[in-house]
């Protein structure tokens, strides 16, 4: 089985990856250029019926999260999630909306219709009388293809076979490793060959083209981010300090998996702890920057208020008790003070911060 031309407009920077049989451990393959890991995900698409505006433009949505909040009194009904919302429009002559997402893993009922409040964890953005779901368009899909890995002597058996239940290599996962040699990601796969040939790359490779349509690409937009993680850990703190609150999510999520994957000696009690606080205008800076604080350029100290509580438990680079600097704490004040929860009620998340910091035996000094 053949493949006579394999597409390579969509190849990440410098990285290793291992293609791995999850249940037997096997390796399948080991290659440093791979095809197709970035990609569009299948979004949610909601319309909205007799909007009404509390927040200006929807342009200035775009990339944001945005919750859509049941208002018709049905306790059984929570809030549902559009995270990264993508060119939401008003159809023209009418009083609608129509709002692209990555939903929520817990959608609304099938045919569930009701009135709903938007916001995006900062302000109320409008409302409407009635909202329905529409199912997505099939998401087209593009081949994963692993460029010049050496098939070791059960890939090489079951390229030779060729049938279609050889060729079924059943789940896998593909870990990501970065320049140097750091573990950065993992996802899940179902492996089928599609097609494979012999690899320019050197005697012995072939590039093995795998069906993705259970693969989840890294969204296009995390491309940068990615890039820069790919040729390797950042060396400096607050590298991340430019980025907008999409990609900092992005880069959050690199420097979770790889906090939570390294062993981390806890420094002795007593340890005293400095956190620059001036790019703190969100909430994922809010943790980069005690990652960091803690753990040093792109380190992690929990992504989330429960996760903080967890790090502050130890194994994580801590012991109590210790010592914590906030400079430059108002601004961290001012954009955090005053923000939703998911069900829309008002949260004050500096000061949660700290209740958890300190329950956790962290002395804070606020400058």
């Amino acid at each position: 089985m053949m493949c006579t031309v394999l597409e390579n407009s969509d190849r990440p920077g410098p990285g290793r990856y291992t293609l791995t049989d999850t249940e037997g451990g096997q390796v399948w393959g080991v290659c440093d250029e791979i095809d197709g890991l970035f990609g569009e995900p299948e979004r949610g698409t909601y319309e909205l019926f007799g909007w009404v505006s509390e927040g200006g433009e929807v342009r200035g949505w775009v990339g944001s999260r945005v919750w859509l909040v049941p208002d018709g009194g049905d306790e059984g009904l929570g809030p549902w999630l559009l995270e990264d919302v993508v060119s939401p429009v008003r159809p023209p002559g009418t009083d609608g909306l129509v709002l692209r997402g990555l939903d929520d893993c817990d959608g609304p009922p099938e045919g569930h219709r009701t009135p709903v409040r938007l916001h995006d964890g900062r302000r109320w953005l409008g409302s409407c009388r009635e909202f329905a779901r529409v199912l997505p368009p099939e998401r087209e899909v593009r081949p994963l293809v692993l460029r010049g890995p050496a098939p070791g002597d059960r890939l090489r058996g079951a390229l030779a076979k060729g049938t279609r239940r050889a060729l079924d290599l059943e789940e896998a996962a593909l870990e990501m490793r970065d320049g140097r040699g750091g573990h950065l990601a993992e996802r899940l796969l179902w492996a089928k060959v599609m097609a494979w040939r012999p690899s320019s790359r050197g005697a012995n490779l072939i590039d093995l083209e795998l069906d993705s349509a259970l693969f989840e690409p890294v969204p296009v937009h995390a491309r940068p981010v990615w890039e820069r993680w790919l040729a390797g850990p950042p060396v400096a703190a607050n590298a991340w300090a430019g980025l907008d609150t999409r990609l900092r999510e992005t880069w959050l999520e690199l420097v979770r998996e790889r906090g939570c994957r390294r062993p981390c000696s806890d420094r002795p009690a007593g340890h005293a702890y400095e956190i620059d606080g001036r790019h703190i205008t969100d909430e994922p800076g809010l943790h980069l920057a005690l990652g960091e604080a803690v753990n040093g350029p792109g380190g992690y100290f929990g992504g989330c208020l429960d996760a903080l509580a967890d790090c502050l438990h130890g194994t994580f680079g801590y012991t109590a008790p210790a010592t914590l600097l906030w400079r430059d704490a108002g601004t961290a004040r001012d954009h955090l003070s005053r923000v939703l929860t998911a069900d829309g009620r008002p949260r004050d998340l500096f000061a949660e911060v700290l209740g958890v910091i300190e329950g956790g035996g962290m002395r804070v000094t606020l400058a």
